[in-house]
């Protein structure tokens, strides 16, 4: 299930806690740019500069990948790396 900003609640605040909550119970666990179609962990540097109405969030990688996104070079090196040596082979 891929979480939109807008699914969350009307508020900012009421966002922000229902994703605190989501996060807290493991049901979201990654993050994804909606425009660039890009996803990585919680904890990156540089989606956590992107704007609040273009994240995505994901319980999953293959959730992620599903929908079209692709790993994050700066926070997942490695499953970036094996993701564009995959795209370069087809």
């Amino acid at each position: 299930m891929v979480l939109f900003h807008v699914s969350l609640g009307e508020t900012p605040f009421a966002q922000q806690r229902r994703l605190y909550n989501l996060i807290q119970a493991g049901e979201v666990t990654l993050a994804g740019y909606y425009k660039s179609r890009i996803y990585g962990m919680l904890s990156c540097a540089a989606g956590k500069r992107m704007k609040q109405q273009h994240r995505v969030f994901f319980s999953s990688e293959e959730e992620a990948l599903t929908a079209g996104f692709r790993p994050c070079g700066h926070c997942l090196p490695q499953k970036y790396k094996d993701w564009k040596a995959a795209i370069n082979r087809s």
